[in-house]
């Protein structure tokens, strides 16, 4: 199941998995706390067995064109699976004020 929840509204839970498709350098310039990335281009279904089956994924990308993708992409895998898409990504976050890392 793929819902969609606007990422300014949006309360981080304390163990939520957050995946952002967006590829490494863009990934390392600047991200959601906690997110982890996981490209588009890298998803497969060897990817989900990282993740409880009991337990949501929240998708996110850089402005809110490719989670979408992500996300139906993972549900080709596993369609039992929730999957939340973060809509407006991490552009959308950081103009609300949301802080971000970055990686090295």
């Amino acid at each position: 199941m793929i819902r969609k929840q606007e990422i300014t509204t949006f309360e981080f839970p304390e163990d939520a998995i957050i995946w952002d498709v967006r590829d490494s350098s863009a990934y390392a310039e600047a991200h959601v706390k906690g997110a982890i990335n996981q490209p588009i281009t890298e998803l497969s279904a060897q990817s989900l067995t990282q993740v409880s089956t009991d337990q949501p994924i929240y998708i996110l990308c850089g402005g809110g064109s490719t989670a979408p993708r992500a996300a139906e992409l993972l549900e080709g895998f596993d369609s039992e699976r929730e999957y939340v898409i973060l809509m407006g990504g991490t552009r959308v976050a950081r103009d609300a004020g949301f802080a971000l890392e970055q990686s090295s």
